[in-house]
């Protein structure tokens, strides 16, 4: 019998066929993207989108739909929610698009913030939706387990130069989380160290912005959860993208399985390279870069310093009712 989410991921048969655009580039959010009533709207537009939503409670024998659409916030915050509940609406939005002609052009290079990472490599092909959801639940239980083990957290500094946050770190005992844009650059550690790098950085005419997170992802206090983690991914089906997946890790194209495992099994200890990713691209003649998935964060961050780069979101139905927007 056909797997539940055989019909329902039809839509990437008819991506993969499109005319290749060199010039374009999809991109997908991670965590901190969620909110309440994500994926209803273009539910209510779409029946490509609603059936991605009814294979992934059929998967997770849960109501992740109801969770997504009707919250309540505080569960669909947690980390082991928050993670698969932004995979299946960012993939819905995605088949919305395609079947509403909104996108009709194959973009050269796959991108994920973190766990959007996972929804890259879904829509690549390298993993299936089925393995795609049930490893970002495992991992996002660890993530939060580890959390409560290790109690850690993350700012965001903005205002400053890499290399001059590297340095703070350094002097703090904090970690690079994530490169998410040249002057704006996430850390993560310890409460005392990340506290300290936050002054050191308003000392020097930059800003330490606390997150409401639940760990210091990205860090060496992921390592036990990482460790955890690399038994699940050691069990799961990775073939080699057939679109090009820009790692976290390295910024780089993950070309094989090989390359994919290796960038997931690194991933939660290692910082997201997303600016340099970001450069990558611009550098191999990308132009025009959509966002798919709740929220805009990482339009925001190509619109206030990528100006070169047509930065576009596609975030609900209304990109799909006006597609001019996109």
């Amino acid at each position: 019998m056909p797997a539940a989410s055989d019909s329902a991921l039809s839509f990437l048969e008819t991506l993969h066929q499109l005319p290749v655009d060199p010039s374009l580039a999809i991109v997908f959010p991670g965590q901190g993207s969620q909110k309440v009533g994500m994926g209803r709207d273009v539910c209510d537009l779409s029946a490509g989108a609603l059936r991605i939503f009814e294979a992934a409670d059929t998967i997770l024998g849960s109501s992740l739909s109801s969770l997504c659409f009707d919250g309540p916030d505080g569960e669909l915050t947690k980390t082991a929610n928050a993670q698969p509940a932004i995979l299946v609406t960012s993939i819905a939005l995605l088949a919305a698009s395609v079947e509403a002609g909104v996108l009709d052009r194959r973009p050269r290079f796959l991108a994920g913030h973190s766990l959007g990472e996972y929804t890259a490599l879904v829509v690549a092909r390298s993993v299936t939706f089925e393995a795609g959801i049930t490893l970002v639940a495992e991992r996002g239980r660890v993530m939060e387990r580890a959390g409560q083990i290790d109690e850690g957290t993350m700012a965001a500094i903005v205002g400053m130069q890499a290399s001059d946050v590297e340095r703070l770190c350094q002097q703090s005992g904090a970690e690079v989380c994530n490169y998410n844009s040249p002057t704006q650059i996430v850390i993560g550690g310890s409460p005392s160290a990340v506290e300290e790098a936050c002054h050191l950085a308003k000392d020097e005419g930059g800003r330490g912005l606390p997150l409401n997170v639940s760990g210091a992802f990205h860090t060496s206090l992921m390592k036990g959860a990482a460790e955890d983690f690399r038994r699940v991914l050691k069990e799961a089906t990775i073939d080699p993208p057939r679109i090009t997946v820009l790692g976290n890790t390295t910024a780089l194209p993950m070309v094989t399985a090989s390359d994919a495992l290796a960038d997931l099994s690194e991933q939660m200890t290692l910082p997201v390279m997303w600016s340099q990713s970001v450069e990558f691209m611009a550098k191999a003649g990308v132009k025009t870069v959509v966002e798919i998935g709740p929220g805009r964060a990482l339009t925001a961050i190509l619109k206030r310093s990528y100006p070169d780069i047509s930065a576009l979101s596609i975030e609900g139905a209304a990109a799909l009712v006006s597609p001019s927007n996109v």
